[in-house]
């Protein structure tokens, strides 16, 4: 009888309603990576609080040590509607980065206090992105649930493009303390975000109303989603001449981040003019109308009541929690996930110090740092474009075979890095923000791929646990072979020494990371081809 009052609450869905979720969560994610722009601010945190290399890399595994108590999220996605779930980490954003933008100048605030803080700040991101993979997983059918996963965590990678245009657009006349300027855009801009897109984050049921016009949503999504990809990479690019990002730019991201709104506005348009045709063609049947009426409120009744049972037979397969835990397929994708989007992450991190080291100027790390957030939006929206592509012919390609594919060229680039010219620089860096955000986007499919959807939110906080244990690893190992080029009285290194074997042993990593997930691939062939 629960079950009965409970779908009728989730009856009837409004496709608008259901795009509306997916551009609540396009916002929250543009926005819910305040950690992304770490690099461009932290060689003067570095300074400014007399913090060693090391210090440095513990800082950004403080950021990703959230990610260890980021299960909490899946716990209460249980029990919380999706818009709490973000709320909350909002809120832990804002205490997280807010008490640092507050207390940074005062002299008896620590560096004890900005790793608890950060970390804080970091188990937010956890909240947010828990609440959005949901709402996409469980407002869309099984068949567009790929795409519309991917078009939502493609936003990610558009972070720190989005919070150093904001930076250089406002505070383009106070060079200094740009640490407290993204602290301060950090800790607001995600709450903000939440507070204007809670209305639409909730879940209603998939139901055959929505596929009847997903073609056209979809493909106007994808024109807009480029045409915001292009334009990231074009102001990149102007902004290496102009030195800064200008108000007039980032004006029109904002309008483009906006532009996903005219999505739902075309579907519900559409659906409006085969209404209209639809009674027009019903009008002419006087004496069949009632009892056609009848029937088809009965039909779609039942379509309704199918559609649901359908719903929550295919949330009802799949491993969750510690029993995932006991399969050689979880810790085979675990260690590839590890040495590969993760290893990526650590090296855009290390993004801000490996700029400084070759001589870049911070207004050209803030540059580089663009250059990969860009790439990354790329980088995690193309897999989806391809799946759109291959679904329409039946042609699916396994997410394990698609890791394994883009772990190579990522372990190429670590190698070229060991060049040291600056375009040897920016083109590995194009490569590692690309592939990592499409290996990181890729995973939330692979994670429901490999252990179903109904523990999805506690599984896949088990998974990315692997994020700070390699933040903490590879970042200070890295950290370890920096400091040996560390003059006597300064804390920082200049050369390509400074991260010369690092790059090389990176590159021998990912190529482990790509192996691993060969040998999934393998394992699981069978149930991809099927």
């Amino acid at each position: 009888m629960t079950f009965h009052i409970h779908s009728a609450t989730m009856a009837s869905p409004s496709p608008s309603l259901q795009w509306l979720s997916l551009i609540a969560t396009i916002w929250l994610q543009t926005f819910n990576g305040p950690n992304t722009d770490f690099p461009v601010y932290s060689s003067e945190l570095k300074d400014l609080k007399s913090i060693s290399q090391v210090g440095i890399n513990f800082l950004a595994f403080a950021s990703d040590a959230g990610k260890l108590f980021g299960w909490f999220s899946g716990l209460a996605s249980v029990y919380l509607p999706p818009w709490s779930v973000a709320a909350i980490g909002a809120a832990l954003g804002l205490l997280g980065y807010g008490l640092q933008f507050l207390f940074l100048d005062h002299p008896k605030f620590s560096y004890a206090h900005i790793f608890l803080l950060t970390a804080v700040g970091g188990n937010g991101i956890c909240w947010i992105n828990t609440a959005c993979y949901l709402v996409c997983i469980k407002n869309f059918t099984a068949d567009s649930r790929r795409v519309v996963v991917g078009l939502s965590t493609s936003y990610v990678g558009l972070s720190a493009k989005v919070f150093t245009v904001m930076a250089g657009a406002m505070f383009h006349h106070k060079s200094h303390h740009k640490a407290k300027h993204y602290l301060l855009l950090n800790s607001v801009a995600p709450v903000l975000v939440a507070l204007v897109v809670a209305p639409f984050m909730r879940f209603v049921l998939p139901g055959k109303s929505v596929s009847a016009n997903s073609s056209l949503g979809f493909i106007a999504m994808f024109v807009v989603t480029f045409a915001t990809g292009v334009s990231a990479i074009i102001g990149t690019v102007r902004s290496t001449s102009q030195g800064a990002f200008t108000r007039e730019y980032a004006l029109s991201l904002g309008i483009l981040l906006a532009s996903p709104l005219a999505v739902p506005l075309v579907v519900k348009l559409k659906d409006v003019m085969e209404e209209t045709r639809r009674n027009k063609k019903e009008n002419r049947i006087h004496d069949l109308d009632d009892v056609e009426t009848g029937e088809r409120g009965e039909e779609l009744q039942v379509k309704q009541e199918d559609d649901m049972e359908a719903h929550n037979v295919e949330e009802a397969e799949g491993l969750g929690g510690v029993q995932i835990l006991r399969e050689l397929n979880f810790w085979l994708y675990f260690f590839s996930y590890l040495f590969s989007a993760t290893l990526g992450l650590v090296f855009l991190n290390n993004l801000g110090q490996i700029a400084e080291s070759r001589g870049l100027q911070r207004e050209e790390t803030s540059t580089l740092v663009s250059l990969s957030s860009s790439f990354g939006f790329f980088g995690r929206l193309f897999p989806f474009l391809l799946d759109y592509y291959s679904s329409k012919r039946s042609c699916m390609i396994s997410r394990p075979a698609s890791m394994a594919i883009l772990m190579a060229p990522m372990a190429v680039a670590f190698f070229v890095l060991f060049n040291s010219s600056r375009l040897s620089l920016y083109m590995s860096t194009a490569i590692i923000g690309a592939f990592t955000g499409a290996i990181t986007s890729i995973a939330v499919s692979a994670t429901t791929e490999l252990f179903g959807t109904k523990h999805f939110s506690i599984n896949h906080n088990i998974v990315v646990a692997n994020i700070p244990l390699g933040s903490f690893v590879f970042g200070y190992l890295a950290a370890l072979l920096y400091q040996r080029g560390v003059e006597e009285g300064s804390h920082s290194c200049r050369g390509t020494a400074c991260y010369g074997r690092t790059f090389v042993l990176w590159g021998a990593i990912c190529s482990v990371g790509s192996l691993l997930c060969t040998i999934l691939y393998m394992r699981t062939r069978k149930f991809a081809d099927n």
